[in-house]
């Protein structure tokens, strides 16, 4: 009920012979706040959960739009955390255990040759005191020998380079890379969730406005809710009469058709419905009007705009 309709209402009771009140009490309306369900960001509507008048919970799903870009950029953002996962743990660790045996046979291969080529010095240093050979055989040897111990020694190196833990700032880039990684996972994730809209509080569905298929705006209302307990009695009282009510009142409310309730007074207005002049006569003061405003205590099936009598 917009305020339009409240003035108007309040207008025409002010027009009736000492106000609103008479013997059947004060007329008003009923009225409620709506919670409207929108999209955080624009997109087509891929499919919508609820139907009007459904009756809902918080948090259920109420509608969702096309995530077919946001579930993309969420697997590659995914991706990205498990290499930056993968380079922190080698880092941590050193190189990997395949790449370690590789390197440790190779070095027992080395040592193998290492071991040979120094049976062949010898041998030919024998062979060179008793005559039989040449000194060039021995050169020979002696080179092959040197040959081997380096290339054991670089092997070994390597061993040991494989099997050390990352240096200290390169984990530290890896850690930050892999927060980082991680950190845009999550807003990805968080832009793919916020693509599914859901009850933010309980209550009936009262109206869609659109339908799957059609775009709809970010903060554009998809759906209206009428929450639970947010029915309420809306009345005016005459200016001579508003001293006796008092916030926290309980009142009684009737309407055609409907059993007796009761309602709590929330509010009173501090200004009148009407424009009266500066100066109030008492004649003047006897057309004022002033909203009232008490929420049901059980409305049952009642709705917004159900005209209403309230007694005191």
């Amino acid at each position: 009920m917009n305020e339009f309709f409240a003035g108007v209402l309040a207008a025409l009771m002010s027009m009736l012979p000492g106000g609103a009140a008479e013997d059947a009490g004060y007329a008003g309306y009923l009225e409620a706040d709506y919670v409207y369900a929108a999209p955080i960001s624009a997109g087509r509507i891929a499919g919508i959960a609820v139907t009007e008048g459904q009756a809902i919970a918080a948090g259920e799903l109420l509608f969702t739009l096309e995530s077919g870009q946001q579930q993309a950029l969420l697997d590659a953002a995914e991706a990205r955390v498990e290499a930056a996962r993968a380079t922190l743990q080698n880092l941590e660790s050193g190189g990997r255990s395949e790449e370690i045996d590789v390197i440790r046979a190779n070095l027992g291969k080395a040592r193998a040759d290492l071991a040979l080529a120094q049976s062949n010095l010898a041998r030919s240093e024998k062979l060179l005191a008793a005559g039989t050979v040449a000194s060039v055989r021995v050169e020979q040897d002696r080179a092959a020998l040197a040959a081997a111990e380096a290339q054991v020694a670089q092997l070994t190196a390597q061993v040991n380079v494989a099997e050390l833990p990352a240096r200290d700032a390169q984990q530290v880039a890896a850690e930050a890379n892999l927060a980082a990684a991680e950190a845009d996972a999550g807003r990805v994730a968080l832009d793919l969730e916020e693509r599914h809209t859901r009850a933010p509080v309980g209550g009936t569905v009262d109206r869609l406005f659109y339908a799957a298929g059609e775009i709809a705006m970010a903060g554009a209302p998809v759906v209206a809710i009428l929450p639970e307990g947010a029915l309420e009695a809306r009345f005016f009282v005459p200016e001579a009469e508003r001293a006796a009510l008092a916030v926290g009142q309980t009142v009684s409310v009737s309407c055609d058709g409907c059993m007796a309730m009761t309602a709590v007074v929330t509010r009173l207005a501090s200004e009148p419905q009407t424009t009266p002049p500066v100066i109030y006569s008492r004649e003047e003061r006897g057309r004022l009007v002033y909203l009232v405003e008490a929420q049901l205590d059980a409305p049952g099936n009642l709705r917004p705009g159900q005209p209403v009598t309230v007694t005191p």
